[in-house]
């Protein structure tokens, strides 16, 4: 986990530090405090609370009329909320609004929503054009929206020209078409590589690779704890998802019930449906 600096003021230096020990509901009262007493590092780290806790509602319900008052910094990570909350038509206005107003970062956001919407050609045109201005992110976002669209050559072509050492998520992405292009020894060594690197999610990624390609059912269970003790994106529910397709429910439901906790739509899902409860008919 990213480690947050901590601020001087009193209530937000308490908030960054439940942040960073991954206690994001608790740092939510303290900040709200925090913002209350005019702490000026408040507000960043409540939405950072807000957003690592799956408080979207919240978020969105703070941070819209923000946005409407010209303080477009927040525009990007109120589309996050309101893409996870399902309002796409507004998602999309406010992470255009932070791409036009230079958060080149939210076109990843932008990128992503936009293939969710089957409009696949214009996530690719979004994150191409952040790629090429140096988003950091935007590269590996793009061979992966390539991937799912089948397009290996195109793929390729983008984790070819993007590879940097120094940026571990290009390499993680070249590991992937690798994987795709049916070259699985040249994928395990990028896999291993993006994992010593650091990339984001390279462990949860090897896991997967190790268990779909090569059937090695101990070495992924053995990537998914290193994804928890790195605190990898979904972990959680990557980990749970594991457990109940080995046959192991009762392992996998503290897990399952962390991501729920944490906003994931889809763990909730499937805890309802190891409790034999249908999610439809909420």
């Amino acid at each position: 986990m990213t480690e947050i600096p901590l601020p001087v003021e009193p209530l937000a230096a308490e908030g960054a530090g439940l942040l960073a020990a991954g206690r994001p509901l608790e740092a939510v009262d303290v900040l709200r405090q925090a913002v209350a007493a005019g702490e000026q590092t408040a507000p960043d780290l409540l939405v950072r609370a807000y957003l690592d806790s799956g408080s979207w509602h919240a978020a969105a319900e703070w941070l819209g009329p923000l946005v409407e008052q010209g303080h477009v910094r927040f525009a990007g990570r109120l589309g996050v909320a309101l893409s996870e909350l399902g309002d796409r038509e507004r998602a999309e206005q406010a992470l255009r609004l932070a791409v036009s107003s230079g958060e080149l970062a939210a076109a990843n956001d932008l990128g992503i929503l936009l293939r969710d919407e089957g409009r696949l050609a214009e996530g690719v045109q979004v994150l191409a054009r952040a790629a090429e201005e140096g988003d950091p992110l935007a590269p590996a976002n793009l061979v992966w929206l390539h991937l799912e669209d089948g397009d290996f050559p195109a793929a390729a072509e983008a984790a070819e020209r993007y590879v940097d050492p120094a940026r571990p998520d290009t390499v993680l992405a070249l590991a992937e078409v690798r994987a795709a292009q049916g070259r699985p020894d040249e994928a395990d060594q990028l896999f291993r590589e993006a994992g010593e690197l650091g990339a984001l999610r390279a462990h949860t990624a090897y896991g997967q690779f190790l268990l779909n390609e090569r059937g090695d059912v101990l070495g992924a269970q053995g990537e998914f704890f290193e994804a928890r003790r790195h605190a990898e994106p979904g972990w959680a529910y990557t980990m749970g998802r594991f457990l109940l397709d080995v046959g192991r429910p009762d392992d996998a439901r503290e897990f399952l019930q962390v991501a729920a906790d944490t906003g994931d739509r889809v763990a909730a899902e499937t805890l309802a449906e190891l409790d034999g409860i249908d999610p439809a008919d909420d």
